[in-house]
């Protein structure tokens, strides 16, 4: 789980970043990225996993792969921007390798 400096919390932020920013859209997931002027700032995420995508533990799941998507890319050394995943439906019978595909290529 990414630390408490990599994650948006705020309701203001999550709106801003989908507004406002760069929008991919994907078989899996849309994202919404906006970058920040200075690039050395540590980079944010959020997530959005509506009821559409399933049950409980269903979107939990599809949270969890998100997280550890993100947790590899910031190891990676990833930086300056706020990024939300906007997960879609399809994301609860994608296998790992395809949800990461359409995360790495956003």
């Amino acid at each position: 789980m990414p630390a408490r400096q990599h994650r948006i919390t705020r309701g203001d932020d999550y709106r801003r970043v989908v507004r406002h920013g760069n929008r991919v859209g994907g078989a899996t997931c849309i994202t919404h990225a906006v970058l920040h002027a200075d690039g050395a700032a540590p980079a944010r995420f959020g997530f959005i996993v509506s009821k559409a995508v399933g049950n409980a533990v269903t979107r939990n799941l599809v949270r969890r792969r998100l997280k550890w998507i993100v947790d590899h890319r910031l190891a990676a050394g990833f930086t300056g921007a706020d990024v939300v995943f906007r997960a879609l439906p399809r994301s609860s019978d994608a296998p790992f390798v395809e949800l990461r595909r359409d995360v790495d290529r956003a």
